[in-house]
């Protein structure tokens, strides 16, 4: 296991999460995609509304994890202009 690995079972583990639910890459190129497209602050921002999104699921009011993961991935490829 790598040390992100370990942050990863650590972290889960503290906030009763499932591992297995989490879509590491996902986050990691998420975060990559918006620091790189939009601007370095908003790639923590854009992985907490993920996670907020995320949580809302849990009531049926939000879609998956993966879907709202890669949607917010798309503005930070080029749409995105300040």
């Amino acid at each position: 296991m790598s040390t992100l690995d370990d942050l990863l079972a650590v972290a889960a583990r503290e906030l009763g999460l499932d591992p297995a639910d989490l879509d590491l890459s996902l986050i990691l190129d998420l975060a990559r995609d918006v620091a790189h497209g939009v601007a370095r602050p908003a790639a923590p921002l854009t992985a907490y509304l993920l996670g907020v999104a995320t949580r809302c699921r849990s009531n049926g009011s939000s879609p998956s994890f993966s879907s709202v993961g890669t949607n917010l991935g798309e503005p930070s490829r080029g749409s995105w202009r300040f």
